[in-house]
């Protein structure tokens, strides 16, 4: 997997393409979801820049992951989160966050792949759901119901899916 400077518009963006990937697909809605929320441009990117971007993430899936029995691409924990891990400005974590949360609500279904990313992004970022704010995540949680212990967060499983035609 190539490398881009922490905290850039591209890590960010790549972040994204991964979330639009999450369940071996992209769909209509998140593409629509992108459009209408004007994502490319609030990660600082116009559309030529973010296709080049996630057409260098898909490159480097096919180079960098693992097929599974079913032909689906798996992206392992390490490299999962050495793209997470681009981004460790708190602030630009918060907003990526939402942005990943938006992506992955967008067709009313959370695959496991999906699940296993937000796990994973909230575990690196030392976050919670219950903290993200302005996103389409259910506002559940009350400050009593709020997970004292980070490390009892759900696992989904070690790897990020990607389907490949």
């Amino acid at each position: 997997m190539r490398r881009y400077t922490n905290n850039s518009p591209e890590a960010g963006a790549r972040i994204v393409a991964l979330a639009l990937m999450a369940d071996g697909a992209v769909d209509r809605n998140e593409i629509l979801l992108l459009e209408r929320q004007n994502v490319v441009a609030r990660l600082g990117l116009d559309d030529d820049q973010f296709d080049a971007i996630y057409y260098e993430y898909c490159t480097d899936m096919l180079a960098s992951a693992n097929r599974n029995a079913s032909g689906l691409l798996e992206l392992d924990e390490r490299r999962t989160s050495a793209i997470l891990d681009e981004i460790s400005d708190a602030g630009l974590q918060r907003k990526i966050l939402r942005i990943m949360l938006d992506i992955v609500h967008a067709d009313q279904r959370l695959s496991a792949g999906e699940a296993s990313l937000i796990a994973l992004a909230l575990e690196r970022w030392g976050m919670d759901l219950c903290g993200t704010g302005e996103s389409s995540v259910p506002r559940h949680c009350e400050p009593s119901e709020m997970p004292s212990n980070r490390s009892s967060a759900i696992n989904f499983g070690g790897t990020h899916r990607v389907a490949t035609g």
